[in-house]
């Protein structure tokens, strides 16, 4: 017997992909305050974690004005003041971040002019690390980092901003 042709696309495939807009705005019932058990006590100690929700991560990153900076770590501790707990998750802080550079990507692209966009560039990594996985890579990111006056520089295989703790902003 002989396959039709015309099958219907699997379900897999028809399903539209969500864009990164639409990430940042699905909290998926987060923000949520969990009690550090087992691996987690064991790595950050007794008490409480919150997982932060990606709107939550966005409006940290969209405070840090021109020629100012901040990094994932500051944000988490923002976040585990706002929440009252012991830390915020380090893995999802990380994660929604990455999903709101993509977001504001995504509305420049669209023709939001890029002071209305959350400046991702402005967030480092630890130590004051550019994230070569935000958009454009470690290219864009110096470029914009400079053009507010940053100087970058490369270690290694890490670009870093070179006094990055004297620009930081208190969220």
């Amino acid at each position: 017997m002989k396959k039709s042709s015309s099958s219907p696309a699997s379900p897999a495939r028809s399903k539209k992909r969500k864009s990164w807009q639409e990430k940042l705005d699905h909290d998926n019932g987060l923000p949520k305050v969990i009690q550090m058990e087992g691996r987690l006590e064991k790595r950050f100690g007794p008490g409480t974690m919150v997982v932060p929700a990606p709107r939550a991560v966005d409006a940290k990153m969209k405070k840090v004005p021109a020629g100012k900076l901040t990094t994932i770590e500051a944000i988490r501790d923002r976040l585990a003041s706002d929440h009252k707990t012991t830390t915020a998750c380090g893995i999802t802080t990380g994660i929604f971040a990455w999903i709101a550079a993509h977001a504001a990507a995504e509305l420049e692209a669209d023709g939001v002019a890029e002071g209305k966009v959350t400046p991702y560039w402005r967030t480092l990594k630890t130590g004051g690390e550019l994230n070569a996985k935000y958009p454009g890579g470690v290219e864009a990111l110096r470029e914009r980092l400079e053009n507010e006056g940053h100087e970058v520089y490369q270690k290694g295989k890490r670009w870093l901003v070179k006094g990055y703790e004297k620009r930081l902003v208190r969220l």
